[in-house]
């Protein structure tokens, strides 16, 4: 399939519609397309064994795979076994502090993901925690989340960042902002961090 090289905001799963109706596929990294209310998640590289990925659901065309290659460090390799980056778990030196992430693409600086409450300007942290005030404020008053926590638990975000550049935004879905980032690296992340 075509076009992995362009996508923007993605997740991994076997959902292919959300809201109107749930409906499921193969384990795949998909894409998110259309508006909120009838979301599609439009396949784009399919899971197969080993973390591993591939372009069609029969699994015979790699797109790449993750190949660990130390304690913490995976390579992320094309279907002729050539380096695309990679990947580093740096193990908090905080007990209690979950780790952060590194990507590593040749040709570009390094890209740390760490949790959107470490980066940041002292006033950038100072408007989110404002922000996250007044929307917990909001939600008791409103009273959404009441019986029974019907809502969703909010997953870690992570801003992935060059020493001068937003890369990409980690969540339930991820965002990339850069059109330089190998998507591959990205999807491998996923297949990590699930």
């Amino acid at each position: 399939m075509a076009g992995w090289e362009d996508v923007r905001d993605f997740t991994l799963g076997n959902v292919s519609r959300r809201a109107t109706r749930i409906e499921f596929g193969p384990n795949a990294i998909r894409a998110v397309q259309g508006p909120n209310d009838d979301r599609v998640l439009e396949p784009y590289a399919y899971v197969g064994a080993n973390r591993s990925l591939y372009l069609d659901v029969e699994l015979t065309q790699l797109l790449c795979r993750v190949v660990v290659t130390g304690d913490h460090t995976w390579s992320v390799q094309d279907a002729d076994t050539a380096e695309i980056g990679t990947i580093t778990r740096l193990p908090s030196p905080r007990r209690f502090l979950r780790p952060n992430w590194q990507i590593t693409q040749p040709g570009h600086p390094d890209i740390l993901g760490r949790t959107e409450w470490l980066t940041g300007s002292p006033a950038r942290l100072a408007a989110k925690a404002a922000s996250r005030l007044i929307v917990s404020v909001l939600d008791g008053l409103t009273g959404i989340g009441d019986e029974g926590g019907d809502q969703p638990t909010k997953s870690r975000t992570l801003e992935w960042r060059t020493p001068s550049e937003l890369v990409m935004i980690t969540s339930t879905t991820i965002t990339i902002t850069a059109d330089w980032l190998d998507r591959r690296l990205p999807f491998a992340y996923t297949l990590l961090a699930k």
